[in-house]
């Protein structure tokens, strides 16, 4: 009998909220002293609409002091797609700290953003490149050192880095779940495998760089993303790596080797005249 009763008695709490209500509940949430709770609310705004006031809340947790919770504003303005959360993740590049900062960069990177490219190249490079004076040295070297692999992984995940959608051939995504869930692999590391897509020619001079990297991680960053271009003119790039003294970029680049081999043979088969019927 009860069962049959509840619903009832519950329905005009439901038909008497109002947006005032909901606003308030969230702004309460905003504003709590528990910084899961705040959080959460930050969270949940990925369901409500664009509009500015909300967009406006979201914007100010930017300078909320706990760490997770402006890692979850950077991600919740990612998905708004327009011109004012753009701006913000640009003043979220600042942020002094370098997960919330790198954060911001693989934000703008995926919204196609020139500054989120500029800023992973910049955490790729060497001292010497151009693009490295994108951000400070202190801060630069804060965010190769960065380890973020399981955040990391996911995002990879979602937007698609490494996969290659080739007949016939691996999409490369066991080697980066191994590389991205490495705790030892580094900030610059992550970016080569996040810059893997791009086609741009500095970005493949920056990873033919990164090859020959002190850092056995970036090297194997670089390896992988090099492979999944399918160009087999990089042959000649993977074979220096076949002598390696760390495992996992010899054989990434031997595994790699045999890939561009193989789409080469592909391709002069295709090219070759038919012989005559």
């Amino acid at each position: 009998m009860w069962l049959l009763i509840l619903p009832v008695a519950l329905a005009p709490r439901g038909i008497a909220a109002t947006d005032a209500q909901c606003n308030e509940l969230l702004e309460r949430a905003l504003k709590a002293s528990n910084p899961e709770t705040r959080k959460l609310a930050v969270v949940a705004l990925s369901l409500a609409s664009n509009e500015e006031a909300l967009l406006g809340r979201l914007e100010a947790m930017l300078q909320d002091k706990d760490v997770e919770v402006r890692l979850a504003v950077v991600a919740g303005l990612a998905e708004q797609k327009n011109k004012r959360a753009t701006e913000a993740l640009h003043r979220a590049l600042e942020d002094a700290t370098p997960e919330v900062s790198f954060a911001a960069a693989k934000a703008l990177w995926t919204l196609r953003d020139p500054a989120g490219k500029q800023a992973l190249m910049s955490v790729l490079e060497g001292e010497s490149k151009t693009s490295s004076g994108f951000f400070t040295k202190q801060k630069r070297d804060a965010l190769r050192m960065l380890h973020t692999p399981r955040t990391t992984f996911l995002y990879a995940l979602r937007q698609g880095v490494g996969f290659a959608p080739v007949p016939g051939l691996g999409e490369g995504i066991s080697s980066m779940q191994a590389l991205l869930t490495d705790p030892g692999i580094s900030g610059r590391a992550t970016a080569a495998l996040l810059l893997g897509r791009d086609r741009d020619k500095d970005t493949l001079e920056g990873l033919k760089d990164a090859l020959y990297d002190k850092d056995w991680s970036v090297r194997a960053a670089a390896v992988h993303s090099l492979s999944l271009r399918n160009d087999p003119a990089l042959i000649k790039d993977l074979a220096t790596l076949l002598q390696d003294d760390k495992e996992a970029v010899r054989l990434r680049a031997a595994a790699g080797y045999l890939r561009l081999s193989a789409i080469q043979r592909a391709r002069q088969r295709k090219a070759a005249p038919r012989p005559a019927q």
